[in-house]
């Protein structure tokens, strides 16, 4: 292993298994999952977009949502997909500090989106005869723009300060994508101000957007329970159950991987934990978002029809 950072070109990324038939399995399983993210986010773009109907703020966020998801899984998903099927297990330097830039960055974009969205939601149905006024156009660009704007202005900065560190070897880690917390215990200075800094940025973004997030459908629960027919608080549950699981799912394994006492990582518990809300959650999402609901899948239907 090379002591000098300028001569070493590549890290080893020693991926989610060590044994062939699992590595076989890991790739039909991650292909499906990828296949499966692409087919439902982007018919969800497709639809929202060609569709007269769904040309309002929910389905704006959802149709952002759905280009994020492509985007974030996009980022480790082919070339984990790639090591699994060739058994090639390394990243050049250039494209491991590229990956971490967009995991960290289209990841705290998916947080804020969540936490846009709910907003959103908490709107339309706690205040509807206000929807309209207040989830304007402009306020709709300025809170998408204002999600991109904050993830890579909290996430860039410490990123290309750990680029611009001095690195010792060994150049292997134990995950499928360049984390950051594994990537800091590979160089030959003292990290300690980098892993302050992104922990703090991290306690700022995650603990935050759940709080928005979590009030936000505190406020919706309530208001449901407050629908005299019965069979709309049931549908309305149906919905927002299926969102609150989704979500809990997401957060309880992000926080529980990135804010712990003692979160350097380097085990496979961590592997599995990032498996949930890098590929679980992300395959989930357009299905629970978007597509169980009734106006989309009349306009998939109908689009369908049509085609044929």
């Amino acid at each position: 292993v090379s002591m000098n950072h300028t001569t070493v070109v590549e890290f080893v990324l020693l991926g989610l298994a060590s044994s062939r038939h699992v590595e076989i399995t890991l790739f039909l399983f991650l292909g499906t999952a990828y296949f499966l993210i692409l087919l439902g986010n982007i018919s969800v773009i497709t639809i929202t977009l060609t569709n007269n109907f769904l040309q309002t703020p929910m389905y704006y966020f959802l149709r952002n949502f759905a280009l994020l998801e492509i985007t974030f899984t996009s980022t480790f998903l082919p070339s984990t997909l790639y090591s699994l099927l060739t058994e090639r297990k390394t990243i050049s330097l250039p494209g491991c500090f590229l990956q971490m830039l967009f995991f960290y960055c289209l990841g705290a974009c998916t947080l804020f989106h969540l936490a846009v969205m709910s907003l959103d939601r908490f709107v339309a149905i706690c205040h509807p005869l206000h929807y309209t006024a207040i989830m304007n156009s402009r306020l709709c660009l300025q809170l998408i723009l204002s999600c991109w704007a904050l993830s890579f202005l909290s996430m860039f900065p410490p990123t290309i300060m750990i680029v611009q560190l001095p690195f010792c070897g060994p150049n292997v880690m134990n995950h499928f994508y360049c984390d950051a917390s594994l990537l800091l215990q590979l160089f030959c200075t003292d990290t300690g101000f980098i892993e302050e800094l992104m922990f703090v940025t991290l306690i700022a973004i995650l603990p935050g957007t759940l709080i928005v997030t979590a009030v936000s459908y505190g406020c919706i629960i309530v208001t449901i329970l407050h629908i005299p027919s019965s069979a709309g608080r049931r549908k309305a549950f149906s919905t927002c159950s299926a969102h609150l699981v989704v979500v809990t799912m997401f957060y309880s394994t992000c926080i529980y991987r990135y804010i712990r006492p003692e979160q350097r990582g380097g085990h496979d518990s961590d592997k599995i934990l990032s498996l949930f809300f890098s590929v679980l959650t992300q395959t989930l999402n357009p299905y629970i978002y978007s597509l169980r609901n009734r106006q989309v899948k009349q306009a998939l239907k109908e689009r369908v029809l049509k085609f044929s």
